[in-house]
């Protein structure tokens, strides 16, 4: 079969720089500019930073606005199974001849000068965004924030902060407050910025870094709070009191998401009816996500099959508490890394949930953890774990000494998005 011609396209541009993370925005005013700023032509922006729950929130954020009426561009990184999963055009994933089209237009306009592949990419949903109506535009940052390739807009209608972590220190920083200040970079003048809960540390760089620009914030915690109450979500700002179901996307964290979420379409001015369709319609995959049909669904049998692409060790602690949610069944993990990640730190709060892992490589990714690595990083942190080729050969070898087990396929983005493709 003929590959499709962005998949052609986005191959070439792999090839534009030789690194795939350099953070500078030089390139991209270049760019920007030789494309005639589509940056300054896009519907409201509302730009969202921070470690962990951007996406979540961000699908949170959209299902609200959807339900009021509104049309949303939105903008998100990595893809899982399709490219296309990036950019969503007024609603719907960009079509292929859309996407072939602003790829060729950026290419071009680049003229082979150095540019990351996150870089132009980035360009090129912005110049997407530009060439079709909305009401608004929601950008995730793909790293950190002050120098990301989506931190191009003046005057947002919103900003977004959601829980800062240790992530990413090579690019980032070493210490909380580090990270904090990159992920603070997104704040505009006289722009208000909704900031979910984080460690004291790095709130203290968030406020320091808003005062400087005049930027209003709402703090979880002193302008919002959230919580869970006999089954049911409870949220309350200076507007007051909402009584909502509990968010369809599973754990704890994610009533921290939808506080954020919450926050943000008050701000925006939007009552009841968005407000509860933003914690009952998103869908975010690989976030603790249930399969139930395909070739892995099979191959497990009886077991039930979950999936979860977080990969630190706040997303491992998320992780963990959200299975105490489920039903009982002994849990088995098959789990996947990338080298740039602290294994440790994110297998830590799971050993105690799990009896085995069965550790896999990556496929196709050149920074995946061997096998044998993960594995190890396991019996150290006290998990019985043996390594497997696939992740099909793991889920037959689960199943075969455990066939009513819960297995959960975790550790990366990459490793989801390949079941994802796999499994069909």
């Amino acid at each position: 079969m003929t590959a499709p011609a962005s998949d052609v396209i986005l191959q070439r541009m792999m090839a534009l720089h030789p690194k795939v993370i350099d953070l500078t925005l030089d390139r991209v005013w270049c760019l920007l500019a030789a494309l005639g700023h589509p940056e300054r032509a896009l519907p409201p922006v509302i730009h969202i930073a921070g470690t962990n729950g951007k996406g979540s929130t961000q699908a949170m954020i959209r299902a609200g606005l959807e339900a009021a009426g509104k049309t949303v561009h939105a903008y998100t990184s990595p893809h899982l199974a399709r490219f296309h999963e990036r950019i969503r055009l007024a609603g719907e994933l960009i079509s292929e001849d859309a996407l072939s089209a602003v790829l060729d237009d950026c290419y071009a306009a680049n003229d082979g000068h150095p540019i990351t592949y996150f870089e132009i990419t980035t360009v090129a949903a912005l110049l997407a965004f530009s060439r079709t109506p909305a009401d608004y535009t929601l950008l995730e940052v793909g790293l950190g924030g002050r120098l990301d390739a989506t931190n191009v807009i003046d005057t947002p209608a919103l900003t977004i902060i959601t829980p800062v972590s240790i992530d990413h220190q090579q690019f980032l920083g070493e210490t909380l407050e580090e990270i904090a200040g990159e992920k603070a970079g997104i704040l505009k003048r006289g722009v208000p910025c909704v900031v979910g809960p984080q460690e004291e540390a790095g709130l203290a760089v968030i406020e320091a870094h808003a005062a400087r620009l005049g930027a209003p914030l709402l703090v979880h915690g002193q302008h919002w709070h959230v919580w869970e109450e006999r089954g049911r979500l409870i949220f309350q700002d200076e507007t007051g009191l909402l009584d909502l179901p509990l968010p369809n996307l599973i754990g704890a964290h994610q009533v921290q998401n939808a506080g954020a979420a919450l926050a943000a379409l008050r701000a925006l001015g939007y009552g009841e009816t968005a407000c509860e369709a933003a914690v009952t319609r998103a869908q975010w995959p690989a976030r603790l996500q249930r399969l139930r049909h395909g070739p892995l669904v099979e191959a497990a049998g009886t077991a039930e099959l979950w999936l979860d692409g977080g990969h630190n060790p706040a997303a491992g602690a998320a992780l963990a508490e959200a299975l105490t949610r489920l039903s009982p069944r002994p849990l088995h993990l098959i789990c996947g890394m990338l080298n740039t990640k602290d294994i440790a730190g994110y297998l830590r709060p799971l050993a105690a949930a799990a009896q085995t892992l069965t550790a896999v490589s990556i496929p196709g990714e050149a920074n995946t953890l061997p096998a044998e690595t993960t594995a190890e990083a396991a019996q150290a942190a006290g998990l019985p774990a043996t390594t497997a080729d696939t992740v099909h050969e793991a889920v037959e070898k689960i199943t075969a000494a455990a066939p009513n087990a819960r297995i959960l396929i975790c550790g990366s983005l990459y490793l989801a998005g390949n079941v994802l493709r796999e499994n069909g």
